[in-house]
């Protein structure tokens, strides 16, 4: 374990395990004498490591072959202008179900930048003052080209549990944060774009997963980097991939396989969540403002009730070798992300502090 425990909401947490092998061979690639950040994406070695990362995560989601894995780079927001540059015919319009800051910016980039996207909120406040998402409200609009949701959103600290039907309109989601944190199926999806930088890996590296029959549609404005029919052809290896983090993506997905794959990652994540989550629902000393049908399971937002001991609350935590705990600046109060990586003692670890702050100022 290391000195601290990291509960940052990205880049994050990665399992010790995995940071330990890439340690080991970072210098020396599997006695090429050479380190894989050094190495040719093209030569017969990395290329092995490759093909090897994919195939772990077509196993681990059991994504069928008439779906393209895509290794690339740009991050979410690159995404953001991906989807509608590849899926968004000229005068057609998209419909995107926000549910939080990473929706919401989805949805701005495509209807400031590309072509018409039509805006649906779908999260409401309850009696008790508390946020759900209210599913009625993803209804797709006649003629749609896709719908869109992002299915984790860790500014909110919301996470959709349900999927709505979009009938024959292809769905396309974000998983940047909840990727291989519980099973899905992939079949549902026309498409599913994932950071590396919460759940799999460093930052630097996205991946997509598309259904064959989305490719071929591209605007003529897309450029080649970021058209997924391109990728596909050249095997994510159009352009320089990020050699380094595909590599390290293999690493965890080795790590999730040993341990159970993704059905064991769930049965934990939900553990730790139910522990966090119980923990601030029964003391008052905290109030976490999203309805448990809403809540993440991988980014506990929750705030202080005197919120004056904000910077006391993470000076403390610091010392206490807790850090990442502050919210996002757009939101503000305090986040808990508990990624894969995170085991359950990091939970209590994290609770026990919380009781004795809480003891101490109240």
């Amino acid at each position: 374990m290391s000195k601290v425990w990291n509960y940052n909401a990205g880049p994050s947490m990665i399992p010790p395990a995995v940071m330990q092998q890439a340690q080991q061979e970072f210098c020396d690639f599997q006695g090429t004498g050479i380190g894989i950040v050094e190495m040719s994406h093209r030569s017969p070695e990395y290329t092995a490591v490759a093909k090897e990362a994919e195939a772990l995560l077509r196993e681990l989601m059991d994504i069928p072959d008439d779906y393209a894995v895509l290794f690339e780079q740009g991050g979410g927001r690159g995404q953001f202008a991906a989807i509608p540059l590849n899926l968004l015919p000229e005068g057609a319009h998209a419909d995107y179900f926000v549910t939080g800051h990473w929706s919401r910016c989805a949805y701005k980039e495509c209807s400031e930048r590309f072509g018409k996207a039509i805006l649906h909120e779908c999260v409401v406040e309850n009696a008790d003052g508390r946020y759900s998402i209210d599913y009625s409200k993803m209804q797709v609009t006649p003629g749609a080209a896709y719908a869109y949701a992002c299915l984790n959103e860790t500014v909110n600290g919301i996470e959709m549990f349900k999927l709505p039907d979009t009938g024959d309109v292809p769905l396309v989601v974000d998983m940047s944060s909840n990727i291989l944190t519980r099973r899905i199926d992939v079949r549902r999806f026309g498409a599913i774009i994932f950071g590396a930088q919460k759940n799999v890996g460093p930052a630097g590296l996205t991946v997509t997963i598309v259904r064959r029959d989305l490719l071929g549609h591209s605007s003529k404005y897309c450029p080649s980097v970021l058209d997924w029919t391109v990728l596909s052809q050249y095997d994510s290896m159009y352009n320089t991939p990020c050699t380094f983090s595909w590599y390290m993506a293999g690493l965890a997905f080795k790590w999730i396989k040993n341990l159970g794959g993704v059905a064991e990652l769930e049965k934990r994540n939900q553990a730790k969540a139910e522990l966090l989550y119980n923990f601030i629902d029964a003391h008052p000393f905290y109030v976490a403002k999203i309805a448990p049908d809403s809540r993440s399971r991988v980014n506990c937002v929750f705030t202080l009730k005197d919120e004056s001991l904000n910077a006391e609350f993470l000076a403390a935590a610091k010392e206490n070798h807790l850090i990442g705990l502050k919210g996002h600046k757009v939101l503000g109060g305090m986040r808990a992300s508990i990624y894969n990586a995170m085991p359950l003692e990091g939970v209590e670890v994290l609770v026990d502090f919380l009781e004795r702050f809480a003891k101490a100022h109240s």
